[in-house]
């Protein structure tokens, strides 16, 4: 008898999981599009520049110094520690694709218009 008992138990809880785990999953799928829908469009970056070709665009003075990028990006996100920049070519023009570590841990990208200096984006 308590094996039928401990075989029922675990029907039905296998049953709940299972009609519970479906209605989450939709509720997540649905809240995941919103979620998206609600980010603004990061802007789509078509190719690199070599450092020689970046040291060509700087020495022209046709985009600005990477350090004044850092500087615009460290407004946006104060303490953290750059690991990367560079001079890619977008639908815009030249932008500065520079990637931060936060103190938490989390990389966050920072796109600065590389005419400008100002911070076009970031994601």
């Amino acid at each position: 008898m308590r094996h039928a008992i401990a075989l029922v138990a675990i029907c039905l809880t296998a049953a709940a999981f299972v009609a519970g785990g479906e209605g989450s999953m939709a509720e997540d799928a649905a809240g995941t599009q919103t979620a998206q829908a609600a980010l603004s469009p990061v802007p789509r970056v078509e190719n690199c520049l070599s450092p020689a070709d970046m040291r060509e665009e700087v020495g022209e003075r046709r985009v600005i110094e990477p350090i004044a990028a850092i500087r615009a990006a460290r407004t946006v996100i104060p303490r953290a520690e750059i690991q990367r920049a560079s001079l890619c070519r977008n639908e815009d023009g030249l932008v500065y694709m520079l990637t931060a570590l936060r103190r938490d841990g989390h990389f966050v990208h920072v796109i600065v218009d590389a005419r400008t200096g100002k911070v076009a984006g970031q994601y």
